[in-house]
């Protein structure tokens, strides 16, 4: 049982079903058990509560009975009598009172003002209208009531402050004006809301707000307002700046460039070069930087996008694909495009999307961006195809990529990438000017506290760098030697190295088998066990964790307890890079290894362990994906991403018998969520192709995955993708996951608009959930029926929303906030249901669910039009704009653009308004939204300018 007193008292079963508690005396008798919390209260307090003071004959017996018919209602176990007196037996967070404290307790203790504003929305959201309503006038009840109403009005104050915190400084101006015209001696609202109005340009209404506080303290208290409130009045008397709002820091563009660990050494004049190159000046798109392996072609180009970010309205971003095997196509390209830039959560919206490069085109069409493709040489021919796509779609878009060849397409720019600078001479001086010479002595320094470049050592320096073609991989490989050698030694070393034609591999330019020789000497001074880990690191295509170095690295010879410190002799010895918790080879180190690893004969195993640990790692994940650590794990499967996909193309070939259905059955659930439906459609069916072992049960449960997806790619007028009497999880022996796959392939259904079909699937997933003690499952289910129940099962969706609460899943949080408001839209509460939105808009903010941040902001921004909130209105509808704009979300823009207009036309300004309507009328993607905007355009030479409030 559930019991609810945020509002009139109410009762609800296990299923989320309201229990009717009959007569007003057996009501009281549940709200005076709820009051103590379940403690024990007398008999005697009982009578005295329940009757005022005045009880009836026989009012132990009289007791006896109501108490009676309400264990009738609740069950006799949960009203039980000890030596104490009686006392209501509940569960944790049985009590909607309780969960506000809970809430409230979490957001004070959180030091992000986002963070704390999110908790805050979601305890406010779970009132429904005073605390006891329907026996609030009881004297029994009254010092539990001032508590609560006390502590609610103390929460919205802790709000107030953090939206102010937040910049909310319009839409707080409005919505606290009726509360403190209800509470207008709270000195701590009223200072919130002089703030808001002050920080909104209102200083006079500021100014008044104080006036009238001070009136009501001297005519009702006969007191004079507090030297907090007073001297805020003051500061706004004298327009002290601190009053002023938080100056936002300038908007930093978007972008997915990393940061180096390191400065870049001897390229400032090639990074000019490179920018002049891109700079507004010209008229060049397309440039690529070509070089041979380990020549600094990637940090070059980073460092030269960087200088450019704030050219690029719309951001600059990297494009790693080293990790995409040979066999990728232009769509493969296309996809890694889409997730870089966060538009994933846009492609899902669209039904039927099958040619990628034609919507990424779409996408980013007016958009003013600088996309650096890295480490093409494998993929030179559907590069090629990406970027005349681009070139010729999007006008402001611009293009650098790095190859060890070019692309050879109209348009392109090639800029050879050379060594670093040689010495031009011998002595010191000039020798310290080289940019070789100046990486290695930096690097050097580095791995041998105490070195450095002078008269006794510039000789034998100039001579290292020579030996090594200025070739920056080299460099930084041999300058840990120093540790151990001279500056003499070391370059006597490469000359007894680099000179006998032996050294030399058929085939390769001489500079690149300067490389090759400077890896195999590192290579013959490792140790075996070394050797063994670093050829094994090069399986991974994005780096890896520790955990995973050990659990792929190790194995019977090798221990994983001494795969830590083997790891760290390769760090330093610059074989291996350390980025936070990663660690990566560099391209050229990663291409060598993999030779290594092949020569071993061991790329088969460690291929087919490097999958099993994935396919084993994504299954743990897939399960705390439903939990509090729903966030944290999300992160985790983004920084693994590039990983899993060559996992999941090792168990395709054969890799790893069984391997591939499993993982992607663990992977769905992340692809769901982060809206990458066309990454999940195409994996699902790639491993589903494949004859891998994998028991029935697991390929069953696949086919129910995409049957799921392909409902939600699919538009509602194409071929029915399930038929209608199919049970897509029959075969399937898991009942949880049995009735999550129901869950998961009935709400396609109805958003395919296939209600009957969907309802069924859904109503089997409840009671499938429910056999299986599944409280996600039957929270997701209990969500979406309440969801698509006409009359708004506003029960189920409390229910739903307490379970996905216990679970601690904040996506389902979400959909538990959209039902609940959506029920109490159907029930008239606009304020309750503005509420919910709120709380669901930080939660959608939280897990990056971009277009559901749209939707909600224009929701909000039609509440506020409709109340005649024309400011607030506004300010909701540029947010939506500029959300929209940033995830090339087009229909959001639309209805942001329609709003604006709305806005502006109620504000009287018409020219305003017009100019938003013509650009929603051009950006619309569909009849019904132009007719919309026609229809608002329309209205504007029909509809009077109206007055608005603030």
């Amino acid at each position: 049982m559930r019991y609810g007193v945020l509002g009139p008292l109410a009762v609800w079963d296990a299923e989320g079903r309201p229990v009717k508690v009959p007569e007003t005396k057996v009501r009281a008798l549940l709200a005076d058990l709820l009051v103590h919390g379940g403690g024990p209260v007398t008999a005697d307090r009982l009578i005295d509560d329940l009757w005022a003071g005045s009880p009836p004959g026989g009012s132990a017996n009289t007791l006896q009975t109501k108490v009676s018919q309400l264990r009738r209602v609740l069950g006799r176990e949960r009203v039980v009598r000890e030596p104490a007196g009686y006392r209501l037996v509940m569960s944790d967070g049985a009590l909607d009172a309780a969960r506000f404290q809970e809430l409230v307790e979490r957001a004070r203790g959180r030091r992000e003002p986002s963070a704390r504003a999110g908790l805050f929305a979601e305890a406010l959201a779970l009132w429904r209208g005073p605390a006891y309503a329907d026996v609030a006038e009881s004297l029994f009840v009254r010092a539990e009531v001032a508590r609560l109403e006390e502590l609610r009005l103390s929460v919205v104050e802790d709000q107030a402050e953090v939206r102010l915190l937040l910049g909310e400084h319009p839409a707080l101006a409005a919505e606290l004006g009726e509360l403190v015209a209800r509470h207008p001696l709270r000195e701590r609202l009223r200072m919130a809301h002089m703030r808001a109005l002050y920080r909104a340009g209102r200083q006079g209404e500021a100014l008044h707000g104080f006036q009238e506080l001070r009136r009501r303290l001297v005519e009702e208290l006969g007191v004079s307002p507090g030297p907090e409130v007073s001297a805020l009045h003051e500061a706004m008397l004298r327009q002290e700046p601190e009053l002023a709002a938080p100056v936002a820091a300038a908007p930093s563009r978007r972008t997915s460039l990393p940061t180096p660990l390191t400065p870049l050494i001897g390229r400032r004049s090639a990074v000019e070069r490179v920018r002049a190159l891109l700079s507004p000046g010209t008229r060049t798109r397309l440039v690529t930087l070509t070089g041979l392996g380990g020549v600094g072609k990637t940090r070059l180009a980073i460092a030269a996008a960087r200088d450019l970010s704030e050219r690029f309205a719309d951001g600059v971003w990297l494009v790693e694909l080293a990790g995409l095997s040979a066999t990728a196509d232009h769509d493969d390209l296309a996809e890694r495009v889409i997730t870089t830039l966060g538009l994933c959560d846009t492609a899902a919206t669209e039904p039927d999307l099958d040619d990628l490069v034609g919507w990424l085109c779409q996408a980013v069409a007016g958009k003013e961006l600088l996309v650096l493709l890295d480490n093409c040489e494998h993929l030179v021919e559907p590069v090629a195809v990406l970027a005349g796509a681009l070139l010729s779609a999007v006008p402001a878009g611009h293009l650098l990529v790095t190859s060890q060849q070019a692309l050879d397409i109209p348009g392109e720019l090639v800029h050879p990438v050379p060594p670093l600078a040689l010495p031009e001479r011998a002595d010191a001086e000039a020798v310290a000017r080289s940019g070789a010479v100046e990486l290695f002595v930096e690097r050097a320094a580095a791995a041998a506290p105490g070195f450095a470049l002078g008269e006794d050592n510039a000789a034998a320096v100039s001579a290292i760098c020579r030996r090594l073609d200025g070739i920056p991989l080299a460099l930084e490989l041999m300058a840990p030697r120093l540790r151990t050698l001279s500056p003499d030694e070391l370059a006597a070393c490469l000359e007894d190295r680099l000179t006998p034609p032996a050294a030399r591999v058929r085939g390769l330019p001489a500079r690149q088998q300067t490389l090759r020789s400077m890896l195999d000497w590192s290579w013959q001074l490792l140790s075996p066990d070394e050797r063994t880990v670093l050829r094994r690191l090069a399986v991974h295509a994005d780096g890896c964790t520790l955990q995973f170095a050990e659990a792929v690295c190790a194995d019977a010879d090798l221990g994983p307890e001494r795969v830590p410190d083997l790891l760290s002799r390769l760090v330093d010895r610059s074989l291996v890079v350390r980025e936070g918790d990663r660690f990566r080879l560099l391209e050229s180190v990663a291409a060598y290894c993999g030779e290594r690893l092949a020569e071993a004969g061991e790329e088969a195993a460690v291929r087919a362990r490097f999958v099993r640990r994935h396919t084993e790692a994504a299954e743990r994940e897939s399960e705390l994906l439903r939990g509090p650590e729903q966030r944290r794990c999300l992160e985790r499967l983004d920084a693994e991403t590039v990983n899993l996909r060559r996992a999941l193309e090792f168990a395709a070939a054969g890799g790893a018998p069984g391997c591939a259905v499993r993982l992607v059955n663990a992977l769905s659930w992340y692809w769901f969520l982060r809206g990458r439906l066309t990454e999940a459609r195409r994996s699902l069916q790639t491993a589903l192709a494949v004859d891998d072992g994998a028991d029935a049960g697991a390929r069953s449960a696949a086919r129910a995955w995409l049957t799921g997806i392909e409902l939600r790619t699919s538009s509602v007028d194409a071929e029915p993708v399930a038929a209608a009497d199919e049970d897509p999880a029959s075969g399937i022996g898991d009942p949880v996951l049995r009735a999550r796959l129901q869950w998961f392939v009935g709400t396609g259904l109805l958003g395919q608009s296939r209600r009957s079909e969907g309802l069924r699937l859904t109503e089997a997933s409840l009671a499938g959930a429910r056999a299986a003690r599944d409280r996600w499952g039957e929270a997701a289910a209990l969500v979406e029926l309440a969801g698509n129940d006409p009359a708004g099962d506003h029960d189920r969706a409390e229910l739903g929303a307490a379970l996905f609460q216990e679970v601690g899943d904040r996506w389902g949080q979400l959909r538990a906030t959209r039902a609940l408001a959506l029920a109490a839209e159907r029930e008239g509460d606009r304020a309750r249901t503005e509420r919910l939105h709120r709380a669901g808009l930080l939660v959608a903010e939280e897990l990056g669910l971009w277009t559901e941040v749209v939707e909600t902001l224009t929701w909000l921004g039609r509440t506020a039009l409709a109340a005649g909130r024309a400011r607030q209105a506004t300010e909701l509808y540029e947010r939506a704009l500029s959300v929209s704009g940033e995830r090339a979300y087009g229909r959001g823009e639309v209805r942001a653009e329609i709003g604006l207009g709305l806005a502006a036309r109620m504000r009287g300004d018409r020219e305003a308004a017009r100019r938003h309507l013509n650009r929603a009328l051009a950006k619309s993607p569909s009849p019904d939204h132009a007719a919309d905007a026609a229809a608002a355009l329309a209205e504007l030479d029909l509809v009077p300018p109206a007055r608005s409030r603030a």
